[in-house]
């Protein structure tokens, strides 16, 4: 699908700090900076612990199992914002004196997500009297009922958004959760965690806990490398308040102050320590910590990312590498499939439908929401991938991705209740969503989720729009330059990269590996070497073109040592 370049139009940044490059400042403004104090990333500046609903509750009820010597069991999820918030949690309570505490995350094929009964009585016949939720548990009524009735104390730490009723848990810890005045709902699952263990240091504090065990008292900021991992791992949004934790973990990992198994996930990934960001996280070690949750089972994951010393942890990153190559590989056979499904429809981009949902029993479940994500990219279309269900032969689970103007999860529930009886169940955010459906009812469901979808978009919301920061002046496109802007993030989702735009002399182009395109462009004189990406090989390379239009991030390579700036193409047109 044709996509369109479209400036940003410029906001008032006479509010921002005059110390600031123009440019900069500019950007900032255009991102919704409001005040100085947004941009002063420090600790000091996140919201305040105590404004968060369940957090004095669940603090009383961790104290007091630790005082009995009850034993812990933290549940958590399949992704990398599980698995960091499972790591976190085991650690801080390790520093904070437990000695009995384990944890155990759902199999993807064998249970699903979630606090499920049947996780509830694998916890029981470990021992547990206490389960800790991390990053799930919200929607999980049947799961915590089922602990309930097994005498198990449930504190729920989650953010996804609640459904009507809230599970009958001991303490529920949600930013999202009704009547919570939390200011930062984006938290990720792992930036709760890290409040509830702080919460929890404090609560042991004023109970003379460290003192009475004699107990150094920790610093959980060694805990932020996870917190930064999972929070950009997990796409959520960089608001002021995640990008203060994003910072300051970045921080501490160029340092060398991390852990074996982030230090040996950048390692496997080839990437440089010292000059980390946070796109580092989503493209390189998040993908590598997921694959374990897509192929196989995330313990091996969270076991990673807990890994005592560097040579194990090396051997552990050594096989996430394996297993996301293995994912990757997987994932481009069920998107070349899905592509060829839609292409047999013989559907130009005007008649493609508002809402994409494709399923075929072949298709690995562990990938789809990769591959729904693909398909959302390229078509710009709300786009849910289903594959059968590994527990049961009469359900498909589908994961979802939605595009702006859309709120799936929303969406999902309004189907559920015109509809009931066709989803089964579901869950999630504005923006991605996991549900399951009767396989003999996935045409209806097709067709409701294409009819509500067109109900609810506007045809223009349908056109994929690179959003940019104007020009850049060539004597700005340097390393330097680069480096202010890399330095100035962390950038991620609804907090984006700078992204700018202009028209360059076409000297070079060239494929390189199998479909993206090498470019050496000129513009005022200068010769900038460029790179896109999964190019259209029927469109490029171009040989005609003598000019080309292009939106860039400015970036830095290195190689051998060396450094040159080079500019990594989102859109080009000849």
């Amino acid at each position: 699908m044709e996509k369109h370049i479209q400036r940003r139009v410029n906001q008032d940044a006479s509010h921002l700090p005059q110390e600031l490059h123009p440019i900069v400042k500019q950007i900032y403004a255009n991102r919704g900076v409001t005040n100085a104090q947004e941009l002063a990333l420090t600790l000091s500046n996140i919201a305040a612990i105590n404004s968060l609903s369940g957090v004095d509750a669940g603090c009383h009820l961790v104290y007091q199992a630790l005082l009995e010597n009850k034993k812990i069991t933290i549940v958590g999820d399949f992704d990398a914002d599980g698995a960091t918030s499972t790591a976190l949690m085991m650690d801080a309570l390790r520093l904070l004196g437990s000695i009995n505490h384990d944890f155990v995350v759902p199999n993807r094929f064998d249970y699903g997500y979630g606090l499920s009964p049947e996780i509830v009585d694998i916890a029981h016949q470990q021992g547990a009297d206490v389960i800790i939720t991390v990053d799930n548990g919200i929607s999980c009524m049947a799961g915590v009922e089922r602990a309930k009735s097994l005498g198990i104390i449930v504190i729920v730490t989650d953010h996804h958004l609640p459904g009507e009723k809230l599970p009958p848990a001991d303490a529920i810890i949600n930013p999202n959760q009704p009547d919570c005045n939390f200011p930062s709902k984006a938290l990720a699952g792992v930036g709760v965690a890290f409040y509830f263990m702080s919460a929890l240091r404090k609560h042991l504090r004023d109970n003379d806990w460290f003192t009475k065990r004699q107990i150094q008292e920790p610093n959980l900021g060694q805990l932020l490398d996870l917190v930064a991992l999972g929070t950009v791992a997990d796409v959520v949004p960089l608001d002021a308040n995640n990008r203060i934790l994003v910072s300051q973990g970045i921080k501490r990992i160029r340092a060398g102050h991390t852990r074996p198994g982030i230090q040996a996930l950048i390692e496997v990934a080839g990437k440089n320590q010292q000059q980390l960001v946070a796109n580092d996280f989503g493209f390189a070690l998040g993908p590598r910590i997921n694959a374990a949750g897509r192929l196989d089972d995330m313990t091996y994951g969270i076991q990673c990312l807990l890994a005592p010393d560097l040579m194990m942890a090396r051997s552990m990153a050594s096989e996430l590498d394996t297993l996301n190559k293995a994912r990757r590989e997987i994932e481009q056979g069920i998107q070349a499939e899905a592509e060829r499904v839609l292409a047999s429809l013989s559907l130009a981009d005007d008649k493609l439908p508002f809402a994409i949902a494709l399923y075929q029993p072949d298709w690995h479940q562990g990938v789809i929401g990769i591959v729904a994500g693909r398909i959302k990219e390229k078509y710009h279309r709300p786009s849910i991938v289903f594959a059968k269900s590994d527990s049961n032969d009469n359900e498909i689970k589908g994961s979802a991705r939605s595009i702006p103007g859309l709120h799936i999860r929303d969406l999902l529930e309004h189907i559920d209740s015109q509809h009931p009886g066709i989803i089964i169940k579901f869950g999630g955010h504005a923006m991605a969503a996991g549900l399951s459906v009767y396989t003999e009812q996935f045409d209806e469901f097709a067709q409701l989720f294409n009819n509500y979808a067109q109900t609810w978009l506007t045809k223009e919301q349908l056109t994929g729009t690179i959003w940019t920061d104007g020009d850049l002046p060539a004597n700005l496109m340097t390393i330097e330059f680069a480096h202010h802007l890399r330095e100035s993030g962390p950038w991620g989702q609804q907090f984006p990269e700078p992204i700018f735009d202009d028209e360059f002399e076409l000297l070079q182009q060239r494929i390189v590996g199998e479909k993206h395109l090498k470019l050496v462009v000129q513009k005022s004189g200068v010769a900038f070497d460029a790179i896109a990406f999964n190019v259209d090989l029927k469109q490029w390379p171009n040989h005609k073109a003598r000019s080309i239009r292009l939106a860039y991030s400015l970036d830095i390579n290195e190689f051998r040592g060396k450094q040159s700036v080079q500019l990594m193409v989102a859109h080009l047109t000849a």
